[in-house]
């Protein structure tokens, strides 16, 4: 009886922040506690890249994003293979050891200083890889055990908690980089990968079993989810299938296209008016960590307290198209005043916007398809789609400054851009709750 007192009082606290059943509250805290601990890992590992990218040369970077796409590309097929083969609750912690042995090796070699400078290198596009498969597996979990209505309510305060690790991470390499050393927080990177393992096996068994021996999560709406021993099967290479013959899938792969655009875009914007205004490497590290802060701090109250509100209220739809509406007004008025403080508000809205708002959203796009579409199609698109057209963009500012456009004009020509990704928002936000009303009657939806 003390323990279900305990689990109601704690239901109760959570409930002031996200609509949560007592059924739910398990897999939500744990589904928490997995997000926090892989971002917090990841920031841990970001300054190390970060600093790893500007000693390999400012100019080369485009060429590590294209570097990033070629080996995203390559481990795509392999990535299908897994899963295809092993059940989820088998290629999940796969995924994670592979990374986790793959940090240890980082340290031996740099510890033992072999070959620093290509390791660097190797290191940049190795962290960017991780970073990409980590989140993508996570949100593919999310979207395969919480149903659309479910994702509405709690994918906001899920993504709080990996907010909360990405607060955690810089924090905590800034307090260790000089008693342990930099490459010595590789270590630590491990531990809390770990932990993420730790707590994705937890989830699992909170996902088939809800509070107190009720039926598993998504049991009231839908058949409950395959057991963690069921494989999705498949070929290694059924996201190309799944991709080409969706069209809702094909136009998430536009979105997530678009959104790299826009942050891209803005960015290269960021780096050239910050190293034009500002010439202090110590003023522009500042602000740099001032946006950082500020979008955390931002992030964490709107997704504890806002998104599942927002969610609710206007649906899918608008919660997809605030980030591109976002977007539109940023270029407009980068277009006419190109300015530091106009870029640092809206790199600040946008990263806001997208982590606290149209991120959940986004994901709750995937809970109305197939499995196997979660799973394969979601990290082709999420994955080599993302990190392919980071590095399109990234080339195609490049040429548009090579044939002697100004950022203001730049800026003015991504403005038809993020109106089209706005109206491609919508549409997908309408065609998801469509498909979400007939959950009941067909639970495979591609």
């Amino acid at each position: 009886m003390t323990a279900r007192r305990s689990t109601l009082a704690l239901h109760g606290w959570v409930a002031r922040a996200v609509p949560v059943t007592l059924a739910e509250l398990s897999a939500l805290l744990w589904s928490f506690a997995y997000f926090f601990s892989l971002l917090a890992s990841y920031y841990v590992l970001r300054p190390l890249r970060d600093q790893m990218g500007i000693a390999a040369g400012v100019r080369n970077l485009p060429w590590l994003f294209t570097a990033t796409f070629v080996v995203l590309l390559l481990a795509q097929p392999l990535y299908g293979a897994l899963v295809a083969r092993l059940p989820r609750a088998r290629f999940i912690p796969v995924v994670y050891h592979f990374f986790a042995v793959n940090l240890v090796l980082f340290w031996l070699l740099l510890t033992l200083g072999i070959a620093t400078a290509e390791v660097a290198r190797v290191f940049f596009v190795w962290v960017s890889v991780f970073n990409l498969f980590a989140i993508v597996v996570f949100w593919s979990f999310m979207a395969d055990i919480f149903t659309s209505e479910q994702g509405k309510r709690l994918f906001g305060f899920i993504g709080a908690g990996g907010t909360a690790g990405a607060l955690l991470g810089p924090l905590i390499t800034i307090w260790l980089s000089v008693p342990l050393g930099p490459v010595n927080l590789l270590v630590v990177a491990v531990l809390f990968l770990e932990l993420g393992v730790l707590c994705a096996h937890r989830l699992e068994k909170a996902a088939q079993v809800g509070g107190h021996g009720s039926p598993g999560l998504r049991a009231e709406i839908v058949p409950p989810p395959a057991s963690d021993d069921t494989r999705i099967g498949g070929s290694a290479f059924a996201a190309l299938v799944e991709l080409s013959r969706s069209p809702y899938l094909l136009g998430i792969a536009v979105w997530t296209s678009l959104l790299s655009f826009g942050g891209t875009f803005l960015y290269y914007q960021q780096a050239h008016i910050v190293s034009t205004t500002l010439q202090d490497p110590a003023l522009q590290t500042r602000l740099f960590a001032g946006i950082d802060l500020a979008v955390g701090l931002l992030t964490l109250a709107t997704q504890s307290f806002l998104t599942a509100g927002f969610l609710k209220r206007f649906g899918v739809a608008a919660a997809a198209a605030a980030l591109p509406a976002v977007y539109v007004v940023a270029f407009a008025v980068l277009a006419l005043v190109p300015g530091l403080a106009a870029v640092v508000f809206f790199q600040t809205i946008q990263r806001t916007m997208n982590f606290a708002i149209s991120n959940p959203a986004r994901q709750v796009l995937y809970t109305v398809v197939s499995r196997e579409a979660k799973y394969k199609a979601k990290n082709l698109i999420d994955v080599v789609v993302f990190r392919g057209s980071d590095a399109l963009y990234g080339w195609l500012f490049d040429g548009l400054q090579v044939i002697g456009l100004k950022l203001a004009a730049i800026a003015a020509c991504a403005v038809p851009a993020a109106v089209g990704w706005l109206v491609l928002s919508v549409a997908l936000g309408r065609t998801q709750e469509r498909r979400a009303d007939r959950v009941t009657s067909d639970p495979v939806y591609d």
